[in-house]
């Protein structure tokens, strides 16, 4: 019907305008970094975390309001928080794949630093319930049964495994901290 149809198309103006954004948003990191006489990596230049490709997903899992949120932050950083929180979460998978890899026990002290960690970037991420006072036990238990059963999530950790792992701590962590 119409209604269905404008929505939908409304929503795909919206997307554009988003990726138009971080377009906008990459040429410009591209230039101050030029004009500084800076190196660049083609991830700089061209920012490949579309966020917006999972609007749907979001706003079915956890809510509208949990993607306004979300992407009001994201869209509201500048490029150089934009880095440091993508190289933040980089390096909390690698150590997590690391530990994983190692044989490390989740209950374990170096697990339980990991979760810690985990969890503490959770915060950091409005439209949360880790934000917003919701069930954060239950949102950090969720999200690491998540990690297992989506493989696109497992991918973080080095597979099922470092994201059975990764549950496991969490799982851990949050039945004795949250």
């Amino acid at each position: 019907d119409e209604k269905r149809a404008l929505k939908a198309h409304l929503g795909w103006l919206e997307q554009e305008r988003d990726r138009i954004g971080r377009q906008i948003a990459a040429v410009e990191t591209t230039i101050r970094a030029r004009e500084k006489g800076e190196e660049l990596m083609a991830d700089d230049m061209f920012d490949g975390f579309d966020h917006t490709q999972y609007r749907d997903e979001v706003e079915s899992r956890w809510g509208a309001d949990a993607y306004a949120a979300g992407d009001r932050w994201w869209c509201g950083m500048s490029a150089d928080d934009k880095a440091a929180w993508q190289e933040r979460t980089a390096r909390l998978g690698r150590d997590w794949t690391s530990a994983a890899e190692a044989g490390i026990d989740p209950s374990a002290a170096e697990a339980q630093a990991l979760a810690r960690r985990h969890v503490e970037w959770l915060t950091g991420i409005p439209g949360t319930p880790a934000v917003h006072g919701g069930d954060v036990k239950g949102y950090v238990i969720g999200l690491g049964d998540m990690y297992v059963a989506d493989d696109r999530f497992a991918a973080n950790y080095g597979g099922t495994a470092g994201a059975t792992f990764v549950r496991d701590a969490l799982r851990i962590y949050a039945e004795a901290n949250l």
